[in-house]
């Protein structure tokens, strides 16, 4: 291994490294939702990715620990919601464990295939999910485009450095 000028000292593989590499890595910020007989489900996600236009399919990663995990397992169907800057709280509930997510002030309502569509964000889908695909603790789904709105307004919230943050020019 060579030294490069003005890096630091390279470290082996750790999870420790993955995160700190990520921290420095803006990430949009969506809210993912399904719903069963025991109600609604979500948790924040920053590893929303587009996949293809053709189909339409879109991926995102999801612990097998999460408390949404036994919901999105069996999901046939699932909400893709992309989240503005006016709404870092509504990211930090969906991201705390415990919280409860679908109370108030969380304004939704039952969407298309019965999904919970969360109130007043950039954009959201409504996604058939075709894969859930092992990665590690994690599962990575793969969902294609049913139906969606992409018309709200305002500018989008990011992720960097474990804080919500909004775009700056």
């Amino acid at each position: 291994m060579t030294a490069t000028s003005g890096l630091g000292s390279p470290q082996l593989a750790s999870p420790d490294l993955l995160r700190s590499v990520f921290r420095r890595h803006a990430a949009g910020v969506a809210v993912i939702t399904a719903q069963n007989a025991g109600g609604p489900v979500g948790f924040t996600a920053t590893s929303l990715s587009s996949v293809s236009a053709e189909p339409p399919l879109l991926s995102f990663g999801v612990g097998t620990g999460a408390s949404s995990w036994p919901v999105i397992s069996e999901a046939e169907y699932i909400g893709v919601h992309i989240l503005g800057e006016h709404q870092r709280e509504l990211a930090a509930t969906f991201a705390r464990s415990g919280a409860d997510r679908f109370g108030a002030p969380t304004g939704w309502r039952s969407g298309p295939e019965g999904v919970p569509v969360l109130d007043d964000v950039l954009a959201w889908l409504v996604c058939r999910v075709v894969a859930r695909v092992p990665a590690g603790e994690h599962r990575i789904v793969l969902a294609e485009v049913v139906v969606g709105d992409p018309s709200g307004a305002g500018r989008p919230l990011l992720y960097h450095q474990g804080r919500f943050n909004g775009l700056r020019d």
